[in-house]
């Protein structure tokens, strides 16, 4: 018997795939192009798991389909290999993140390549390769060309454990989010980069993509464009004042406090005596936590302490006091603002709490209740009194800007980009400094400035980054000047950011990528990866995107077109009541309940994000050896929609493993091994069959275009199904159906493309065609109506006669119930849509 074996087949077209460059990126400029492109994948020691190649099967499906269709396809694959875990893990086991790095590149690389993913490797690029972050350095250079680059002064989480800043995001009550480690606020010089500058662009240039709308809708909240006003406020009795920033200027009348940020420089001039431990306090405090943990806090408990000193409102004159708290952070807007409890519903908290003035200027709310911030006319205000909100704003703005205590502004939550890091595993800058503070780019042609060898990855003992341990490294003698090379280097997000232009000219030597071969590949037509990524890597490469289109190295203003997110998969995972995890085989399911093998121990069976802790990662190395790559592949795209979050079930790897063996058995007779008796057998098609592999055609196109493999694969299904009970089997019927089936199954589609009498691999043969005529159903279902309402329906032949339709809607027991005896007056009949008897 000669079963489909998927461990005989699989590694000899890997191998038939390889041997004969069958997906390499053709040259030929004369056809149409599609890019399609992978988030690429951080190279971990863990290696994949099952989650990773949803992804990853999608864009192959997409790849392999449109060469298929004449298209040339550039779909490849790099890894993003810089970054702190690497780092940690020469720490941890004495050996070079470099080392580790590759180690773990060729073990995610053989993974990938059993999955039979069909990626030009020879365009494989890893961000950690001297000969990438050459151009990663030159790109930067750029920017600060551009006046985009610069070193500044600024708070910053520092943690101790890990000597190294960490981004806003790292960090959680107070925490290292991946270690647990204690972080604090430090003032450090940094590297920034100005990404400010394109804020509104990053906003403007979101219309016309084709991307996930809450995507979209998360970099617009992350940018925070906000339209309002500047108020100068004075410090009453000091020659002192402050700017605040307010979307509500018609508000202004009912401010009845201020707020400064910790941080803000006025707090220590300002604060009274008898205030002063207190305030100092508060403000150490404040300092010590991440600024995410402080807006996190400042929606559950409201805390703040009064300076003592009051400011005037520039409107109505009046001192009202001024308070610090650590809801309002220095590196939004002005770090102050002005309170106006009755109508924003953080400053009534904050106003309940410590007994401060609630007045009432904007109409239609209950402020005894809660603070009010809906529409109205102002009230209590002055000369904005009985206008509309958006009137008063106009009036006030224009009242300021004429009496020089303010003006109309645009401001944006968004801050320039925190761009240095204190570890060795990352690129370093192409910077050296003068004993005088100033500093020196390297030139272009120096690059790349490589990192020295290093055996201790840790700060240095007085808390400079391992780079500072290279003394011959980091002093550099020039023209007789002595210099020091920058110690910091740049973030993972940098190599992350431009990777999609390098890979369209992977080897070029004179520039990131030719003016060519970007005007031919770019944009990205299809990009594909998780949702975490949805703001900062996709901010981040749409900022330098724009900064080389402002350079004249790209030629579109964005660089990916249609953003696609898959979703997650779960695993179910097993935890007893002590909180100890046990991996599958550690459990056993007794009368409906789960307990600890051979114990009464109970566990909690619930499904999880995958993780080792949790014991519930699935390799995929396991499922390719037991049912092959293509049953794995099929089932991820088989288990719902792309997009939604998924549990994994390896007992439903069998059900797709069983259609394969079915779709094999349609050419391999199973009991012989020879060719299946009913293929080219004498005999009449049935119709059935024709219809159905159009049917098929049509419908697998549509949903790979659409990136809806689920129901492409249940379409194949039904063919199959139709397909087993016909009695002969045209060849060249079934070809087609093997061509239709060959992105998601590659493997077995050249393996019976093959035994169906072809020599070499079917990848670029031409995409099959569905007869639109096969398409047309032979029945339509008709609503019947009497007297306009709908009663029933009726299932009849296309084109059908009036007086057939009526037989049979007459037929059925509702519309003969309507009917009764009375005489019809008249019967609209639209065909093939609908029948409506009026009596």
């Amino acid at each position: 018997m000669s079963r489909y074996n998927p461990q005989e087949i699989e590694p000899r077209w890997q191998a038939y795939w390889e041997e004969h460059q069958c997906f390499k990126t053709l040259d030929d400029t004369g056809l149409p192009k599609y890019y399609v492109l992978d988030m690429f994948p951080y190279p971990s020691g863990a290696g994949l798991h099952v989650g990773h190649p949803e992804g990853y099967t999608a864009t192959d499906i997409v790849a392999r389909y449109k060469r298929m269709r004449g298209f040339n396809v550039l779909h490849p694959m790099g890894w993003d290999a810089f970054g702190l875990p690497a780092e940690r893990a020469a720490v941890r086991e004495n050996r070079h993140p470099a080392t580790i790095t590759r180690e773990n590149i060729a073990n995610f690389k053989r993974q990938i390549k059993r999955l039979g993913l069909s990626y030009d490797w020879r365009r494989e690029i890893s961000t950690c390769e001297p000969e990438y972050y050459r151009w990663t350095q030159w790109i930067f250079l750029k920017l600060h060309e551009m006046d985009l680059a610069y070193l500044a002064e600024v708070a910053v989480n520092w943690c101790p454990a890990q000597g190294t800043v960490l981004a806003n995001e790292e960090v959680q009550d107070g925490k290292y989010v991946e270690t647990g480690d204690p972080v604090e606020r430090r003032m450090m010089r940094q590297w920034m980069l100005k990404i400010t500058a394109y804020a509104q662009r990053l906003l403007d240039d979101l219309d016309g993509l084709d991307w996930p709308e809450g995507v979209m809708e998360m970099q617009r909240q992350w940018i925070g464009r906000s339209e309002g006003a500047e108020a100068v406020f004075r410090v009453a009795d000091s020659d002192e004042s402050f700017t605040v920033f307010t979307t509500r200027p018609d508000t202004l009348f009912g401010a009845t406090y201020c707020v400064l940020a910790p941080e803000h420089p006025l707090v220590e001039k300002i604060t009274t005596a008898e205030r002063r431990e207190a305030v100092m306090a508060y403000r150490e405090k404040a300092a010590n936590t991440a600024e995410r943990d402080r807006m996190v806090a400042a929606e559950r408990d409201k805390t703040g302490e009064f300076t003592g000193a009051h400011a005037i409102n520039p409107v109505n004159d009046e001192r009202v006091p001024i308070w610090v708290a650590d809801y309002v952070l220095m590196g939004y807007g002005t770090g102050a603002i002005m309170a106006v409890p009755a109508h924003d519903e953080r400053d009534y908290a904050f106003a309940r709490k410590f007994d401060l003035e609630i007045r009432e200027v904007i109409s239609g709310g209950n402020i005894e209740e809660a603070a009010y911030v809906g529409d109205g006319v102002a009230v209590n205000s002055g000369i904005l009194d009985g206008l509309k909100v958006d009137d008063a704003k106009r009036r006030i703005i224009d009242w300021l800007e004429a009496h020089d205590l303010g003006k109309g502004r645009v401001t944006y939550k968004l801050r320039d980009w925190l761009f240095s890091r204190q570890r060795y595993w990352g690129e370093p800058f192409p910077i050296l400094h003068k004993t005088d503070g100033s500093f020196l780019p390297l030139p272009t042609d120096s690059l790349p400035l490589t990192l020295p060898a290093l055996e201790e990855y840790r700060p240095t003992e007085d808390g400079r980054p391992p780079l500072a341990r290279a003394s011959d490294w980091v002093e550099v003698d020039m023209d007789g000047e002595r210099f020091e090379r920058e110690t910091n280097t740049m973030p993972q997000w940098a190599g992350s950011c431009w990777y999609y232009l390098r890979f369209m000219d992977p080897h070029n030597e004179s520039l990131p990528v030719s003016p060519e071969a970007e005007r031919y590949w770019g944009p990205v037509d299809l990009y594909v990866g998780g949702v975490e990524h949805a703001v900062l890597h996709l901010l981040y490469s749409r900022f330098w995107h724009k900064v080389l289109y402002d350079c004249g190295l790209v030629h579109t203003k964005e660089p990916f077109q249609k953003l696609f997110n898959q979703g997650m998969i779960l695993a179910y995972s097993h935890r007893d009541p002590q909180g100890r995890y046990y991996g599958p085989e550690q459990v056993e399911e007794r009368d409906g309940e789960w307990f600890v093998k051979g114990s009464d121990t109970p566990v909690e069976t619930q499904i999880e994000k995958m993780s080792k802790s949790k014991l519930n990662v699935v390799n995929p190395d396991d499922i390719v050896g037991e049912f092959g790559a293509d049953a794995m592949r099929l089932y991820e795209m088989f288990m719902g929609p792309l997009e939604a979050t998924k549990p994994w079930q390896t007992n439903g790897v069998k059900g797709v493993h069983g259609f394969l063996e079915r779709a094999y058995n349609l050419v391999v007779d199973p009991e012989t091994g020879d060719r299946n008796p009913r293929l080219g057998a004498d005999g009449e098609t049935p119709e059935e069959l024709i219809r159905e592999l159009h049917r098929t055609v049509d419908k697998v196109g549509k949903d790979i275009e659409n990136l809806r493999f689920n129901t492409a694969i249940a379409k194949m299904m039904e063919f199959i199904n139709v397909a087993r009970k016909s009695p002969v089997l045209p060849v060249d019927l079934i070809e087609r159906f093997v061509l239709v089936m060959s992105p998601f199954a590659p493997h077995l589609g050249e393996e019976l493309w093959q035994r169906l009498g072809h020599a070499g691999s079917l990848s670029r043969h031409t995409w099959p065609e569905a007869d639109p005529a096969w398409l047309v159903e032979d029945e339509v279902t008709i609503a019947v109506q009497v007297n306009g309402k709908r009663r029933a329906e009726v299932k009849v032949p296309r084109g059908s006669e009036q007086t057939v339709v009526e037989a049979a809607a007459r037929a059925e027991p509702a519309v003969a119930k309507h009917l009764g005896e009375k005489p019809l007056r008249k019967v609209i009949y639209v065909a093939d849509r609908l029948i409506n008897m009026v009596v």
